[in-house]
């Protein structure tokens, strides 16, 4: 095959005419931008919500491909959300710094905090979910998933006060529901009871309701799981029906020690 035909062959099979990975890279850019608008002391906001409008009007144009959904207006209905978002964050990142003994400054949660990273990127994508802003608010959480290993879907709904700790492994799915003060650890999953496309528009993830704390690597399974408030899960617990207000739910490991007769 010579190189033309190897050109024309290759031309032949690029069947995605919206495909452009110029929309991951520019959404990655404008996430670090609208991070360090919103936190960072030194990053002036009046001068980047001008540089931020137009590189969400560089969004619009990679991304709003569909012509009978205009994604009009969509920057000045976002831009006013976002002061209650901030707002919604700093009381994530004062969960976390007052769950965690090992966290030395509020200022460390918000710097080095992977956990914190991943809710407010998950924060700031979800306003543009609720949009219908196609596309965009996953490559968002994508980039944050990618950055700390914690994988929330942009459609979750996520009440106030949210701290994941150390984070490492973290999924929580498109349905899933989490109200207020919950805490949950490395590994945690919320994820669907089983997984097949006729399912799309149902709930799929479990709710968790307020107060409540869940350790490393316990696994809640489907739509109609709930887990009652002020419950503790356990490490490792595998659940798949709902857990009653005020519960604590545990795995107990059978452990087996062998020791070796000496020679």
């Amino acid at each position: 095959m010579d190189r033309q035909s190897v050109i024309d062959s290759i031309n032949k099979h690029k069947k995605q005419p919206n495909l452009r990975f110029a929309l991951k890279e520019k959404v990655e850019s404008f996430t670090n931008l609208l991070f360090y608008t919103l936190f960072d002391i030194d990053t002036p906001v009046d001068e980047n919500l001008d540089k931020l409008a137009e590189e969400f009007d560089a969004l619009v144009q990679l991304a709003c491909w569909e012509v009978d959904k205009p994604c009009i207006k969509l920057w000045e209905n976002y831009v006013v959300k976002l002061p209650e978002v901030l707002e919604s964050l700093n009381l994530d990142a004062e969960a976390t710094v007052n769950c965690d003994p090992a966290s030395l400054s509020i200022e460390e949660v918000y710097m080095a905090y992977p956990g914190f990273y991943a809710i407010a990127i998950y924060r700031l994508a979800h306003e543009l979910y609720l949009a219908g802003f196609p596309l965009v608010p996953r490559l968002m959480t994508e980039y944050a998933h990618r950055q700390t290993g914690v994988d929330i879907n942009p459609g979750a709904q996520i009440g106030s006060s949210f701290h994941v700790d150390h984070g490492t492994g973290v999924v929580i799915g498109e349905t899933a529901i989490i109200k207020n003060n919950v805490k949950i650890y490395q590994g945690v999953t919320l994820g669907g009871l089983y997984v097949a496309k006729h399912l799309q528009k149902t709930k799929r993830h479990p709710t968790i309701e307020n107060n409540v704390t869940i350790y490393a690597n316990a696994t809640i399974l489907g739509g109609e799981t709930v887990i009652g408030e002020n419950s503790i899960i356990g490490g490792n617990a595998w659940i798949t029906a709902s857990v009653p207000a005020n519960s604590t739910v545990f795995h107990t490991p059978e452990i087996k020690i062998k020791t070796m007769p000496h020679a």
